[in-house]
Protein backbone atom coordinates (compact mmCIF):
# COMPACT_ATOMS: atom_id res chain seq x y z
CA UNK A 1 0.00 0.00 0.00
CA UNK A 2 1.50 3.60 -1.26
CA UNK A 3 0.32 7.06 -1.12
CA UNK A 4 -0.45 7.40 -4.88
CA UNK A 5 -0.42 11.46 -5.67
CA UNK A 6 0.90 14.16 -4.33
CA UNK A 7 3.87 15.41 -1.82
CA UNK A 8 4.11 11.72 -0.54
CA UNK A 9 3.61 9.64 -3.71
CA UNK A 10 5.33 6.76 -3.76
CA UNK A 11 5.82 6.57 0.18
CA UNK A 12 4.89 2.96 1.58
CA UNK A 13 2.13 2.95 3.81
CA UNK A 14 1.77 0.83 7.19
CA UNK A 15 -1.26 -1.69 7.77
CA UNK A 16 -2.15 -3.38 10.45
CA UNK A 17 -2.02 -6.95 10.91
CA UNK A 18 -4.75 -9.41 10.53
CA UNK A 19 -8.03 -9.49 9.30
CA UNK A 20 -9.50 -7.15 11.08
CA UNK A 21 -9.03 -4.21 8.49
CA UNK A 22 -9.56 -3.98 4.68
CA UNK A 23 -7.31 -0.97 3.23
CA UNK A 24 -8.98 0.09 0.44
CA UNK A 25 -6.63 -1.09 -2.75
CA UNK A 26 -4.27 1.96 -3.99
CA UNK A 27 -5.84 1.58 -7.46
CA UNK A 28 -9.44 2.16 -5.78
CA UNK A 29 -8.02 5.27 -3.99
CA UNK A 30 -6.67 6.22 -7.13
CA UNK A 31 -10.16 6.13 -8.82
CA UNK A 32 -11.98 7.56 -5.49
CA UNK A 33 -9.43 10.85 -5.81
CA UNK A 34 -9.76 11.05 -9.67
CA UNK A 35 -13.50 11.51 -8.96
CA UNK A 36 -13.15 14.42 -6.10
CA UNK A 37 -10.81 16.81 -8.03
CA UNK A 38 -13.23 16.57 -11.30
CA UNK A 39 -16.50 16.49 -9.51
CA UNK A 40 -17.95 20.38 -9.73
CA UNK A 41 -19.86 18.98 -6.51
CA UNK A 42 -16.72 18.35 -4.89
CA UNK A 43 -14.56 20.47 -2.75
CA UNK A 44 -11.27 21.24 -3.23
CA UNK A 45 -8.92 18.65 -1.02
CA UNK A 46 -6.18 21.56 -1.27
CA UNK A 47 -7.10 23.28 2.46
CA UNK A 48 -9.90 20.84 3.33
CA UNK A 49 -10.31 19.61 6.47
CA UNK A 50 -11.02 16.04 6.30
CA UNK A 51 -12.34 13.65 8.40
CA UNK A 52 -11.38 9.64 8.27
CA UNK A 53 -13.66 7.84 10.09
CA UNK A 54 -13.71 3.52 10.11
CA UNK A 55 -9.44 4.84 9.35
CA UNK A 56 -7.85 1.45 9.36
CA UNK A 57 -4.64 2.04 8.11
CA UNK A 58 -5.59 5.92 7.27
CA UNK A 59 -5.09 5.67 3.88
CA UNK A 60 -7.67 7.54 2.79
CA UNK A 61 -7.01 10.48 4.86
CA UNK A 62 -3.33 10.32 4.45
CA UNK A 63 -4.24 10.49 0.48
CA UNK A 64 -5.99 13.41 1.16
CA UNK A 65 -3.10 15.56 2.85
CA UNK A 66 -0.72 13.98 0.38
CA UNK A 67 -2.54 16.29 -1.70
CA UNK A 68 -3.03 19.40 0.35
CA UNK A 69 -5.79 18.63 3.10
CA UNK A 70 -4.81 21.01 5.64
CA UNK A 71 -5.93 18.54 8.54
CA UNK A 72 -7.19 15.10 9.02
CA UNK A 73 -9.02 13.54 12.18
CA UNK A 74 -8.53 9.70 12.07
CA UNK A 75 -11.65 7.85 14.07
CA UNK A 76 -10.65 4.39 15.02
CA UNK A 77 -11.12 1.71 18.05
CA UNK A 78 -9.16 -0.79 16.90
CA UNK A 79 -5.46 -0.52 18.68
CA UNK A 80 -3.69 -2.31 15.91
CA UNK A 81 -5.08 -0.11 13.56
CA UNK A 82 -4.40 2.96 15.59
CA UNK A 83 -0.91 1.94 16.20
CA UNK A 84 -0.71 1.60 12.22
CA UNK A 85 -2.30 5.01 11.50
CA UNK A 86 0.46 6.62 14.12
CA UNK A 87 3.38 4.93 12.72
CA UNK A 88 2.12 6.55 9.31
CA UNK A 89 1.65 9.87 10.52
CA UNK A 90 5.23 9.46 11.96
CA UNK A 91 6.68 8.48 8.88
CA UNK A 92 4.98 10.87 7.24
CA UNK A 93 5.79 13.89 9.80
CA UNK A 94 1.97 14.63 9.65
CA UNK A 95 2.01 15.73 13.69
CA UNK A 96 0.56 19.06 14.24
CA UNK A 97 -1.77 18.34 10.89
CA UNK A 98 -3.50 15.20 12.09
CA UNK A 99 -5.20 13.92 15.23
CA UNK A 100 -6.04 10.71 16.25
CA UNK A 101 -9.19 9.82 17.87
CA UNK A 102 -9.94 6.15 20.04
CA UNK A 103 -13.79 6.88 19.19
CA UNK A 104 -16.75 4.49 17.78
CA UNK A 105 -17.95 6.33 14.72
CA UNK A 106 -21.75 5.33 14.98
CA UNK A 107 -21.37 6.98 18.14
CA UNK A 108 -19.39 10.85 17.97
CA UNK A 109 -21.22 12.58 20.21
CA UNK A 110 -21.14 16.59 19.09
CA UNK A 111 -17.82 17.91 17.57
CA UNK A 112 -15.56 19.33 20.45
CA UNK A 113 -14.73 22.38 20.07
CA UNK A 114 -11.03 22.11 20.74
CA UNK A 115 -11.20 20.34 16.94
CA UNK A 116 -11.29 23.86 15.67
CA UNK A 117 -14.07 24.35 12.19
CA UNK A 118 -16.36 21.95 10.78
CA UNK A 119 -15.44 18.89 8.02
CA UNK A 120 -15.45 19.60 4.53
CA UNK A 121 -14.67 15.91 3.09
CA UNK A 122 -15.74 12.62 5.34
CA UNK A 123 -14.32 9.26 4.45
CA UNK A 124 -16.10 5.94 6.19
CA UNK A 125 -14.90 2.86 5.16
CA UNK A 126 -16.89 0.64 7.57
CA UNK A 127 -17.13 -2.91 7.74
CA UNK A 128 -19.49 -3.93 4.92
CA UNK A 129 -23.05 -5.03 5.18
CA UNK A 130 -23.61 -3.91 9.46
CA UNK A 131 -25.08 -0.37 8.07
CA UNK A 132 -22.32 1.07 10.11
CA UNK A 133 -21.28 3.84 7.58
CA UNK A 134 -24.89 5.13 7.17
CA UNK A 135 -24.98 5.10 11.22
CA UNK A 136 -22.09 6.95 11.05
CA UNK A 137 -23.49 9.58 8.58
CA UNK A 138 -26.17 10.30 10.61
CA UNK A 139 -24.02 11.12 13.89
CA UNK A 140 -21.89 13.37 11.80
CA UNK A 141 -24.80 15.72 10.89
CA UNK A 142 -26.17 15.43 14.52
CA UNK A 143 -23.04 15.89 16.13
CA UNK A 144 -22.13 19.48 13.85
CA UNK A 145 -19.14 17.90 12.50
CA UNK A 146 -19.47 19.13 8.92
CA UNK A 147 -19.66 21.89 7.12
CA UNK A 148 -22.97 23.19 5.30
CA UNK A 149 -21.32 21.84 2.00
CA UNK A 150 -19.40 18.81 3.16
CA UNK A 151 -19.47 15.81 1.33
CA UNK A 152 -18.86 12.23 2.10
CA UNK A 153 -17.53 9.40 0.58
CA UNK A 154 -18.68 5.97 1.58
CA UNK A 155 -17.07 2.63 1.03
CA UNK A 156 -20.02 -0.26 0.88
CA UNK A 157 -20.14 -3.96 -0.19
CA UNK A 158 -20.59 -3.85 -3.86
CA UNK A 159 -24.00 -5.58 -3.59
CA UNK A 160 -25.17 -3.23 -0.38
CA UNK A 161 -27.89 -0.43 -1.32
CA UNK A 162 -27.44 1.84 2.27
CA UNK A 163 -29.92 4.57 3.68
CA UNK A 164 -28.83 7.76 3.36
CA UNK A 165 -31.37 10.37 4.89
CA UNK A 166 -29.73 13.67 5.00
CA UNK A 167 -27.60 13.05 1.73
CA UNK A 168 -28.21 12.62 -2.10
CA UNK A 169 -26.07 10.40 -4.14
CA UNK A 170 -23.82 13.11 -6.65
CA UNK A 171 -22.24 9.28 -7.97
CA UNK A 172 -21.56 5.88 -7.50
CA UNK A 173 -18.59 3.74 -8.50
CA UNK A 174 -18.05 0.17 -8.67
CA UNK A 175 -14.35 -0.85 -8.05
CA UNK A 176 -14.22 -4.95 -7.87
CA UNK A 177 -15.97 -5.71 -4.41
CA UNK A 178 -16.66 -2.17 -3.68
CA UNK A 179 -19.36 0.29 -4.41
CA UNK A 180 -18.20 3.79 -3.32
CA UNK A 181 -21.09 6.61 -3.06
CA UNK A 182 -20.51 10.04 -3.27
CA UNK A 183 -22.99 12.14 -1.01
CA UNK A 184 -23.92 15.57 -1.16
CA UNK A 185 -25.53 17.06 2.21
CA UNK A 186 -29.10 17.61 1.70
CA UNK A 187 -29.89 21.40 2.31
CA UNK A 188 -32.89 22.54 4.20
CA UNK A 189 -35.71 23.32 2.06
CA UNK A 190 -38.02 24.02 4.65
CA UNK A 191 -37.61 27.24 3.50
CA UNK A 192 -38.80 27.57 0.42
CA UNK A 193 -42.30 28.70 -1.28
CA UNK A 194 -44.87 25.28 -1.26
CA UNK A 195 -47.09 26.85 -3.89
Amino acid sequence: MRIVSGKHKGRPLSAPKGRSTRPTSDRAREAMFNVLAHAEWAPSIAGARVIDLFAGSGGLGLEAMSRGASFCLFVETEAAARGAIRDNIDALQLFGHTRLHRRDATALGDKPSNLGAPFDIAFLDPPYGKGLGEEALARLIEGAWLSPDAIAVLEVGAEETPLTPGWSIATEKLYGAAKVLFLERITDTSSLDAS
